[in-house]
C-alpha cells in the first residue's frame, strides 16, 4: 500500500466554496461549534460510562413490535445487535463450510498471507445462501425502513421494503493474532462528503449550523451521492443503509469483535465541520478541548482525517490527535458478545474499528452482510453484480483477482431458492 500523501492545494478552493454556499457561514459555523463540543463532551462522558451497555440489543422475533423508546435509542446510537436472525446450527454449519472451502482451495486470496484470516472471497456458497436467507433480508429491510424523505416527495424507483444483496467478505480470525488493518474509521465515501455536492446536501444543517436538527436518516442527498468519486477498489459505490456482519462463532468483546462510536448525530456533526476548525495557537483556558481554544480557519487544504491515497483519498479516520473531542480512546465500544446466527449492524456513518487483540480461545468468525435498500443506483449496481456472481468473479467494488470459478464448492444460482433472494440479487423469479 502507498503511504498517505499531501492533500492538494485545491482543497482549499472547496473549503471557500463550501464556506460561500452558506449565509454567514464564519458565524454560523462557530457558533454551531460552541455548542456542539459541550454537547459532545456530555455524550462522550456517557458513552465511556455506559461502555458495551449503551448498544441496543432486540431480538430478531420482535423487531415488528418494538415500543418507540427503543427504536429512537437504535436511530441515536447508530447501531444494534439483533439477536436470533438465523438458526445457531446452520449458521455454525456455515463457518464448518467455509473453513472446508478454503481448505479446498489453498490459493484463495486473503491475510496474512502465512496464515489466512480475511478473505477476499465473495461467492463461497455459504455466503451466497446467507445473503438471500429469508430472516437476513427481513432485518435488512427493517433497518431500510428507518430511512425517509425528509420532503417526503416521492422518488421513483425507490422501495425501501425490497432489500437488495451486496456481496462482501468475511473474516475467520483466529485467537491472539493482533488485528492492525481496521483502526476507527468511516466507509461510504471520503472527500466525497465535501466535494460531491449531492452528498454535502446530507449534511446540510450541519454545514448550516443547525446541526441540532441533522437527520442521518434522510434519504434524499444519500440516493444520487458519489461516494467513490475516484474510483477506488473497495470504496463503496453502492448506498448501504447499515454496514453489517452475520455471526458465524461466538464473539465477546477484547476478541476480536466490532467496536463503535455509539452516537451518529453527534459524531457526523463533529466530522463534518472540524475541517474549519484548528486550534489556537496559544490556549485560551486550561482546557485544549474548550471551544474558546478553536477558531475558525479555512487557509489550508486540509480536511482532518482524510488521506490522500492511491489517487483518491481514504477515511474518514479520526485519530485522538486530530479529532480529541471525540475521546476515542475512551468510547471506541465493542459491541456485546454474539453468538452464531446473531446480526450486527452499523448506520453507514458510523466511526467503527475492529479490536486489535483477540484474547479468546476460539476463532471469530464473520460473514459481512449489510443492508442495502432498492434505490434506482443501488439496482444498476446490483445487475452488475448479477454478472460477477454468474462469472465467478470479484463484484465491481473490489479489486479485480482472478476469481473463484474455478474453486470447488463456490456458490451457484441453485443455492438462492428463495424469492425475495432471488430479487435482492436481480435474478428472475419463476413464477408457478
Amino acid at each position: 500500500m502507498n503511504s498517505f500523501g499531501p492533500m492538494p492545494p485545491r482543497f482549499t478552493e472547496l473549503k471557500h466554496e463550501i464556506a460561500e454556499s452558506y449565509p454567514d457561514f464564519r458565524k454560523h459555523a462557530t457558533d454551531a461549534w460552541a455548542r456542539l463540543l459541550p454537547a459532545l463532551a456530555a455524550s462522550t462522558q456517557e458513552i465511556a460510562k455506559q461502555r458495551t451497555n449503551i448498544v441496543p440489543q432486540v431480538d430478531f422475533k420482535n423487531l415488528k413490535s418494538l415500543d418507540q423508546n427503543t427504536l429512537s435509542d437504535i436511530k441515536r446510537r447508530g447501531c444494534v445487535v439483533i439477536r436470533n436472525v438465523v438458526d445457531d446450527i446452520e449458521a455454525s454449519g456455515w463457518k464448518t463450510a467455509l473453513e472446508e472451502y478454503v481448505t479446498s482451495n489453498p490459493d484463495v486470496p486473503g491475510f496474512p498471507d502465512a496464515d489466512k484470516q480475511f478473505f477476499m472471497l465473495y461467492w463461497t456458497g455459504p455466503q451466497v445462501k446467507a445473503r438471500a436467507h429469508p430472516n437476513v433480508l427481513e432485518a435488512t429491510a427493517w433497518l431500510n425502513e428507518f430511512y425517509h424523505l425528509k420532503s417526503e416527495k416521492k422518488i421513483d424507483g425507490v422501495d425501501l421494503s425490497t432489500p437488495l444483496t451486496y456481496a462482501d467478505r468475511f473474516r475467520i480470525r483466529h485467537p491472539g493474532v493482533e488485528w492492525q488493518r481496521h483502526p476507527p474509521h468511516v466507509d461510504g465515501g471520503s472527500i466525497e462528503r465535501w466535494e460531491d455536492k449531492t452528498f454535502r446536501e446530507c449534511f446540510a444543517d450541519i454545514l448550516g449550523g443547525d446541526w441540532e436538527n441533522h437527520d442521518p436518516y434522510d434519504l434524499e442527498g444519500r440516493l444520487n451521492a458519489r461516494t467513490s468519486l475516484y474510483g477506488r477498489p473497495n470504496q463503496a459505490s453502492i448506498f448501504r443503509t447499515f454496514q453489517g456482519w452475520l455471526a458465524l462463532s461466538e464473539t465477546a468483546p477484547t476478541e476480536g469483535t466490532l467496536k463503535v462510536f455509539p452516537d451518529v448525530l453527534l459524531s457526523n456533526a463533529y466530522t463534518i465541520l472540524r475541517p474549519f476548525f484548528r486550534p489556537k495557537s496559544g490556549a485560551v483556558s486550561g482546557d485544549p478541548l474548550d471551544a474558546e481554544n478553536w477558531e475558525f480557519d479555512i487557509s489550508t487544504p486540509d480536511f482532518p482525517g482524510i488521506y490522500a491515497i492511491d489517487g483518491g483519498f481514504t477515511g474518514p479516520r479520526p485519530l485522538p490527535i486530530s479529532h480529541p473531542h471525540l475521546r476515542l480512546d475512551e468510547t471506541m465500544t465493542s459491541v456485546p458478545k454474539v453468538y452464531p446466527g446473531d446480526m450486527v449492524f452499523w448506520h453507514c456513518d458510523v466511526i467503527h474499528s475492529v479490536e486489535q487483540e483477540h484474547t479468546g480461545k476460539e476463532d471469530s468468525a464473520v460473514m459481512y452482510i449489510p443492508a442495502v435498500p432498492c434505490t434506482p443506483q443501488n439496482s444498476e449496481y446490483v445487475d452488475r453484480q448479477r454478472e460477477a456472481f454468474l462469472q465467478g468473479i470479484p463484484p465491481p467494488d473490489f479489486p479485480r483477482e482472478k476469481g473463484e470459478a474455478g474453486f470447488k464448492g463456490h456458490g451457484r444460482v441453485e443455492d438462492i431458492t428463495h424469492p425475495i433472494g432471488k430479487r435482492a440479487m436481480g435474478l428472475p423469479i419463476e413464477v408457478a
